[in-house]
């Protein structure tokens, strides 16, 4: 259900799936529904999936007895963050540890997942996989120590060449040495658990703060009424940002937004707090399930702060 023109899809998927000699189950789009109905039907034993897709899994069974898994003993997820509330409402579903993990086109793509004999309890993208390296750094290029937050580069004989016809872009991105810069801020912890922060061009930067917009999608979804949110910076005229949420709810909760801010308040610091929290429908998402944030970032910048309103709820 992951599309094969993606590197999720293509190679973590339909590649890793026939190189391994297994049977291969294709679906033509993502539906909760015929997920559930070949859980239940035929016998798949591996799942994998990006965290919307389970999102939407659990809202279609929202208060319904869990289904029969019966032969599944694996479930992963990767392609965007994983939320921590949404990873125990799976499990508790599935009956599984959901396994999660970190990569991109530019690394073939897996860069990090988390170990089948040592499930975590936490969000972490597990550990770097053999033969990868990966350095964490500050704005200088130097080694930032474990538990500080810093830029991800890897090394490994996965990495890209380069961008196609793009020699700009490649230096931009290639570091001396043979690193690639991922764009994404990390942290590492002793046992060399990585945990994905944010990315850099996602930051957020509200009266001299900086934000990172997963931490309030974090917050925002360990809220039971919430399915999946998204976070985006606006440009204000004096060269300030301000913080709009965009959440799509569960249909089963009747939810008010100041409910909504009245969470994250007693959740995050109150620069980390958005102004605007607007409600959608449906979050515009690509084939593979990953929410367009430049769409939504170019909405939050037309919209302009006074057509948003005060504890606005715009439903899309």
């Amino acid at each position: 259900m992951l599309p094969i023109s993606h590197v999720y899809g293509l190679a973590s998927v339909m590649l890793g799936t026939l190189y391994a000699g297994a049977c291969l189950h294709l679906a033509p789009r993502f539906d909760p529904a015929a997920l559930l109905a070949a859980l239940r039907d035929d016998d798949l034993t591996i799942l994998q999936g990006v965290p919307a897709m389970y999102a939407r899994l659990l809202a279609s069974v929202a208060g319904a007895a869990a289904p029969p898994v019966h032969g599944l003993r694996f479930a992963y997820a990767g392609g965007s963050p994983l939320a921590p509330s949404l990873k125990v409402a799976v499990e508790k579903l599935l009956g599984l540890p959901l396994h999660n993990g970190y990569g991109m086109t530019e690394s073939a793509p897996t860069i990090s997942q988390t170990r089948l004999d040592a499930p975590r309890a936490d969000a972490s993208v597990g550990l770097a996989i053999p033969g990868v390296e990966v350095r964490l750094v500050d704005a200088g290029g130097a080694d930032v120590a474990n538990g500080a937050d810093g830029e991800l580069w890897v090394r490994g004989p996965n990495l890209m060449a380069g961008y196609y016809r793009a020699p700009d872009l490649t230096a931009a991105t290639m570091r001396p040495g043979g690193w690639l810069n991922t764009g994404d801020v990390a942290r590492r912890e002793a046992d060399g658990a990585l945990f994905i922060v944010g990315r850099v061009k996602e930051l957020i930067i509200r009266s001299g703060f900086k934000v990172y917009p997963l931490e309030v999608e974090t917050a925002l979804n360990a809220h039971p009424a919430v399915t999946q949110s998204a976070v985006v910076g606006r440009t204000l005229a004096d060269g300030n940002e301000e913080i709009i949420a965009y959440v799509e709810v569960d249909t089963s909760h009747a939810i008010k937004v100041d409910v909504l801010h009245a969470h994250l308040a007693r959740t995050l610091a109150p620069y980390k707090c958005p102004a605007h929290i607007i409600v959608m429908a449906s979050l515009p998402a690509a084939a593979t399930g990953k929410i367009l944030k430049g769409r939504l970032r170019q909405m939050a910048q037309d919209e302009g702060h006074d057509n948003f309103g005060v504890g606005s709820r715009i439903v899309v």
